[in-house]
């Protein structure tokens, strides 16, 4: 069976081609994604209204594209799969309605698909993990933690109480004038920079100890920012130490949880599974506990309808399949 997906819940529009060989088995044919860094560095940010407008242009080439790349025309795909939530609701239409418009004129299912448990199921495009398992999922929009007990049992164990962790390294690449987007600078400048340098807080939530918070520590580098103004080397110990706080206080939950729920695998996944730090400590530490470390290779970290696919191919297997009125949802809970 080769299933379509496609996923534009943000800023990125992508589409994939994926073949499942057996139950449970599938090979990526294809995963195209079209970028709007450029776009929105100017802004700081992204911005909705031009994100969906953008995606309006590409959507139909990335599709083309994916199609050409695995080599199939679009009358053999057998399954069309779409994000359809959470996301900004503009550029999740602009998804969606296209899924829709092609499975009503293929006469194809139609399988709308949850963003987060996309980013849940990421690590199985390339490993093979035993249920239940943790979910480290870390993005720009989403900071939690799951307990993946099996295809479609998800549970929350925790998450951040404020902004995503992705979203407060943006936010102190801004203070340092690093600009947009911010994550993989300061993954770069951390490495020549001291983290024990600047003394940064460690939030916990109390009464929830798998929840976070990262509020906080961007007041704290507003201020240690300040105070260093015009110190050689500060930007490079201000990312370092920034970055060391923010693994702190994304390893110590998770570690707990996986203690606590007794599982045998951790999975990172999500666009700041993509940063070195928290790879390399997460590795290290969670094995010397006694936990299998897995994480997507770095194009299915971030955004990418490979991984929607992937859970529309369990989806299908179950039986199950979405009408043509199905809505898309900005905040669609898992």
């Amino acid at each position: 069976m080769l299933i379509l997906g496609i996923e534009s819940s943000c800023d990125d529009a992508a589409a994939a081609v994926l073949e499942t060989i057996a139950p449970g088995e599938a090979v990526v044919r294809s995963s195209v994604v079209a970028t709007q860094e450029t776009i929105h560095k100017r802004y700081g940010g992204v911005v909705p209204e031009l994100a969906s407008r953008c995606h309006v242009r590409t959507i139909l080439p990335v599709i083309e594209e994916a199609l050409e790349t695995a080599g199939c025309r679009l009358q053999d795909i057998n399954a069309i799969a779409a994000t359809r939530g959470p996301g900004l609701v503009g550029s999740l239409l602009v998804g969606l309605m296209c899924a829709k418009g092609l499975a009503q004129t293929l006469g194809r299912p139609l399988v709308g698909v949850n963003h987060i448990e996309g980013h849940l199921l990421a690590p199985l495009l390339e490993h093979r993990v035993t249920m239940p398992y943790l979910a480290l999922v870390v993005s720009g929009g989403h900071t939690a933690l799951f307990l993946v007990e099996e295809f479609g049992r998800y549970r929350r164990l925790g998450g951040t109480r404020d902004d995503a962790a992705g979203e407060a390294f943006d936010k102190v690449a801004k203070l340092m004038g690093l600009g947009y987007p911010g994550g993989k600078v300061i993954d770069e400048m951390a490495r020549r920079g001291d983290r024990g340098k600047f003394k940064l807080p460690r939030a916990r939530v109390r009464g929830a100890r798998f929840d976070l918070s990262f509020s906080g520590i961007k007041t704290a580098v507003a201020l240690a920012l300040r105070q260093a103004a015009g110190v050689n080397g500060a930007d490079h110990d201000m990312a370092a130490s920034f970055q060391e706080a923010v693994v702190d206080m994304l390893l110590r939950p998770t570690l707990a949880a996986a203690q606590e729920h007794d599982v045998e695998t951790i999975a990172l996944t999500g666009g700041v599974a993509a940063n070195s730090r928290l790879r390399e400590r997460l590795s290290s530490e969670a094995r010397n506990a006694g936990f299998a470390v897995v994480a997507p290779s770095l194009k299915y970290c971030t955004d990418n309808a490979a991984m929607i696919a992937l859970a529309a191919s369990h989806r299908l297997l179950r039986a199950e399949r979405d009408s043509l009125d199905l809505d898309a949802e900005a905040a669609l809970a898992l």
